[in-house]
């Protein structure tokens, strides 16, 4: 049974229990002179919970676990000499995975039973013709723990399936058993709803502790292979797959930080006035269609940003500027990406800016007014003023989502790691260097490959400084209005 299937059982009987529920309470009252202590819809509620959170709750620990018992039973079996030189357990794991999917295809399309193709001499070519390419160094044993591991997977899904419906109808029966005129269950719905909370808060907790955890134990493992000295105080990039390669961070810093002041420098100024404007000199009319147009800015996906700079700005800023000038020749370059990426942070700046300045009460205004004082004397001596924390604070936080930009600088920007002044040269930042040594079949043994692990925290590391930085100027110098 599909996964889809499946979870469509479990959503289907959690509904039919909460209406049962509801007329099992409305029966026991039925000629009897006790009232519900709750309302029939918190019976009917209690049902649905007991029905559907212990299924989902085990299904969701069921499919998390699933695939680690199953890869460590398979890569059990595999022999040292069935692994290439050169090659790891894990390499060749991939390639079982791989082939069982392919197994699966071929025979869910009706091209070929599983005996037939078992039987089959030329499987290759079967597994081929499914999408699923095999090399000369796929050995017969690989092929026949493809077999073991879909049959794993097969057996599981299927005790899978008995346990989450046995469960989701255990619980159904417990719930509807429990209905009486005298159970409590608004009390017991309330708990069960505010344990659930409480679990999904942990959950997202948990999930930040483990992607923090996860960067500082690759990162440990990095430096136990490279001099955290050279990391740190090198200013040379150059990564060699072979060995002896220079792995210096700096080169990285210095283009993420020029990318993003360039970026800063076009979104803040813009975002600010395009704020200002919208909050006290536009009309109704003209904020009602100025205000979306300048958010549908945000809802643009990164990559075409990138395809812009790379097919249009980069050109225009090539020819216009950087060749007659005679400081550049390439298209990509820091400008394009910095200017691009501005163009992005716009609606960021100006959405948080706005908001802010029309917290700024209207007392302040009138009072200035009151005072003689012009509309634009009361915009830069008062309303500024009172909101320039809130302001400061939505700059650094547009800060922080410059510097964890991808797809503009890969495109825009090219893949240098250089230190340069010149804003028309093409230089490269940490997160487009993070996805290049991750890019590929890689082990995690190398340096090469676990440098990324080591970028990505000290960009973690820089940008939470940056969003506590910006909590802190905003909780301190903050108006408090009333």
């Amino acid at each position: 049974m599909s996964l889809g299937i499946l979870s469509l059982i479990v959503a289907a009987l959690a509904a039919a229990g909460f209406f049962l529920g509801r007329r099992f309470a409305l029966a026991k009252v039925a000629g009897d002179a006790r009232r519900l202590h709750s309302l029939p819809g918190y019976y009917g509620q209690t049902v649905f919970l007991f029905t559907a959170v212990p299924a989902f709750l085990v299904l969701g620990l069921w499919l998390l676990i699933q695939p680690i018992v199953i890869e460590n039973r398979v890569a059990g079996t595999i022999a040292p000499a069935d692994i290439p030189e050169g090659s790891s357990v894990g390499l060749v794991m991939s390639d079982v995975r791989r082939i069982a999917d392919g197994i699966e295809r071929v025979v869910s399309e009706g091209r070929m039973t599983e005996p037939e193709l078992a039987a089959h001499d030329d499987i290759r070519g079967e597994l081929a013709s499914a999408g699923v390419a095999l090399g000369n160094d796929v050995r017969p044993s690989v092929v026949e723990a493809a077999r073991n591991y879909r049959d794993l997977s097969a057996a599981s899904s299927l005790s899978m399936s008995g346990l989450v419906l046995a469960l989701a109808l255990a619980g159904m029966a417990f719930a509807l058993r429990r209905i009486s005129p005298d159970f409590r269950a608004r009390n017991v719905s309330e708990t069960f709803v505010r344990y659930l909370l409480i679990a999904a808060s942990t959950v997202a907790i948990l999930t930040t502790v483990g992607i923090v955890l996860s960067l500082v134990f690759e990162t440990v493992h990095f430096f136990r292979l490279y001099s955290a000295d050279k990391f740190f105080f090198n200013t040379v990039w150059n990564p060699q797959f072979r060995g002896g390669s220079d792995l210096g961070i700096w080169p990285l810093l210095w283009g993420t930080m020029y990318v993003s002041l360039i970026a800063l420098l076009v979104s803040v100024p813009v975002g600010i006035f395009a704020a200002i404007y919208l909050a006290e000199y536009a009309s109704k009319r003209v904020r009602a269609v100025a205000k979306p147009m300048i958010e549908i800015l945000a809802g643009i996906p990164t990559i075409v940003y990138g395809l812009f700079a790379l097919i249009t700005v980069g050109p225009m800023l090539r020819d216009f500027f950087a060749q007659p000038m005679g400081i550049g020749s390439s298209s990509s370059s820091v400008m394009t990406a910095g200017l691009v990426m501005g163009i992005m942070l716009i609606p960021f700046v100006s959405s948080l800016s706005d908001d802010i300045i029309n917290a700024v009460p209207q007392s302040l205004r009138d009072g200035s007014y009151g005072l003689g004082a012009t509309q634009s004397e009361t915009v830069k001596q008062v309303i500024l003023p009172a909101a320039l924390p809130g302001i400061v604070g939505a700059i650094l936080l547009a800060a922080s989502r410059a510097i964890g930009e991808t797809m503009i600088v890969v495109l825009g920007a090219g893949a240098a790691a250089k230190m340069s002044l010149n804003p028309f040269d093409a230089m490269t930042t940490v997160t487009v260097k993070i996805v290049s040594q991750l890019t590929g079949d890689t082990e995690f043994a190398s340096p090469e490959t676990l440098v990324a692990f080591a970028l990505g925290l000290t960009l973690f590391v820089f940008t939470l400084g940056l969003n506590v930085l910006a909590l802190y100027i905003v909780r301190k110098y903050r108006e408090q209005y009333e």
